[in-house]
């Protein structure tokens, strides 16, 4: 099926019209309106109460970057930075009202990801298996950061920081989901690809073991002497709508396909649930995961 077909009928599961206009998918969206007058009023009142952007970091337990990423409505707010920003700035109810007409944008998410990113919010179950590196969802910032800065062509320091905000911000849902089955299958190669200093390493291994802890997330890791297996041909996602379709999803150089083919989508759960034997259990993950950061 046509990458263009296939995006237009997954979107009717999703509230989407039926038909799109050729090229409308990759059309670069305007940040959420709701987004950036909420920040406006974040940065309005905390400029009033005299707090600069470290103070207010510093009390709603954010990095200044996220503080800048709220106020210039490039990242979606959770409700602990709303309570504690809303107490660090007089507390005139302004920002719990304003927080009950957020919605999210697509501001940093790649032209061809964004459909797809909107089916993740509402799968009743995402599987994810990844080759090349750690799955966006499980990424520590300073990794994310690496990947960005590394992709070509560059980008400006503004783009940078809308990529960082967007991914770190998909992976809230994780935690606002706790029902949702996540399944990760990731080679062992990919976790030892050094990047940075030690310290990196290790702060994103304690972020993979922090985000793949909960009991609705599964982490299982491929061990380099696993041979060969059914996923070769690349990495996949595959989800279930609340409808109870299955979708699936693959990536390459520059573009993404989503795949609604009942048939193809059959076979990548097949041969994800094929890997899923092979690979270490999750137990076993973990210590293999824990192994490597004592290693540094």
């Amino acid at each position: 099926m046509d990458i263009v077909e296939a995006d237009a009928v997954a979107a009717v599961g999703v509230g989407a019209a039926r038909t799109s206009p050729a090229g409308e998918w990759e059309r670069e969206p305007h940040p959420s309106d709701s987004l950036r007058t909420f920040g406006a009023v974040v940065q309005a009142l905390r400029e009033h109460a005299g707090l600069s952007r470290e103070e207010l970091a510093a009390i709603v337990q954010y990095s200044k970057h996220t503080v800048e990423s709220v106020e210039l409505g490039r990242r979606m707010p959770d409700e602990g930075f709303v309570e504690r920003a809303e107490g660090a700035t007089g507390n005139t109810g302004a920002l719990r009202r304003a927080a009950r007409h957020l919605s999210r944008g697509e501001v940093g998410l790649a032209a061809w990801f964004r459909r797809w990113a909107r089916l993740e919010r509402e799968a009743v179950s995402l599987c994810t298996y990844e080759c090349r590196l750690v799955p966006g969802l499980l990424q520590s910032e300073a990794y994310a950061r690496a990947v960005f800065e590394g992709t070509i062509p560059l980008r400006t320091d503004g783009q940078l920081e809308e990529q960082l905000a967007a991914r770190m911000g998909r992976q809230e849902m994780m935690r606002e989901r706790p029902t949702v089955p996540f399944s990760f299958i990731v080679e062992e190669h990919v976790f030892r690809r050094r990047f940075g200093d030690a310290g990196a390493m290790r702060e994103l291994f304690d972020h993979v073991l922090e985000r793949s802890a909960p009991r609705n997330v599964t982490l299982q890791v491929v061990p380099l002497d696993a041979g060969l297996h059914a996923c070769l041909d690349g990495p996949v996602q595959v989800l279930e709508t609340p409808e109870g379709r299955r979708l699936g999803y693959s990536e390459g150089q520059k573009n993404g396909r989503l795949i609604s083919d009942s048939k193809e989508v059959s076979v990548l759960c097949q041969r994800y649930e094929t890997l899923r034997s092979q690979a270490l259990n999750p137990t076993e993950s973990r210590g293999l995961l824990e192994r490597l950061r004592g290693e540094l």
